[in-house]
């Protein structure tokens, strides 16, 4: 984060200023990204952009953007990604219930204030691919237990079977 600039923001006030607010965020300190990650660099950047909507509610519209190394689920190396988001956002304290009639994705305050980091690292999460892959079978990082035409030119894409002497010794028994 921006050194000396408040992570905790009063919606309301910033709501009634208008004011829109730019953050850039390591990748590497978002908590719920850390699992993610092949690699812990990189950032993330956010827009906040507040209003007061028709309810009468503190409102923002919020865009992300980065280009995280994720790791690849097909052949588990680390990736780089470009993702951009971002979504309407209305802002009700926790306790509220009135909220199923808003077209915007509700966000809890806690005591009027949210953390904007923590917005952020939501948007960017809902940008990402519930399964992230490579773009290419061929290209993807040769994955473990793949053969390729390079290392046995008279194989192409065979799968090895590590286990296979494993169920010949339990037919055994």
């Amino acid at each position: 984060m921006t050194a000396g600039l408040s992570d905790l923001v009063d919606c309301a006030r910033l709501s009634e200023d208008v004011a829109v607010l730019q953050r850039v965020y390591e990748l590497g300190e978002l908590p719920r990204m850390k699992d993610l990650l092949a690699e812990a660099r990189g950032t993330l950047s956010a827009s906040f952009a507040f209003a007061k909507l028709a309810s009468g509610r503190p409102g923002a519209e919020v865009t992300v953007t980065a280009t995280p190394q994720l790791v690849c689920q097909r052949c588990l190396q680390g990736c780089g990604l470009s993702v951009s988001g971002g979504s309407a956002i209305e802002f009700a304290a926790s306790d509220e219930s009135d909220t199923a009639d808003s077209e915007r994705e509700f966000f809890s305050m806690q005591n009027g204030q949210v953390s904007l980091r923590d917005l952020a690292e939501e948007e960017l999460l809902l940008a990402l691919p519930r399964a992230f892959m490579c773009s290419t079978p061929l290209t993807c990082g040769k994955a473990p237990g793949y053969v390729t035409g390079d290392e046995r030119p008279d194989v192409v894409g065979e799968m090895r079977r590590p286990f296979s002497a494993l169920q010949d010794l339990l037919k055994k028994t």
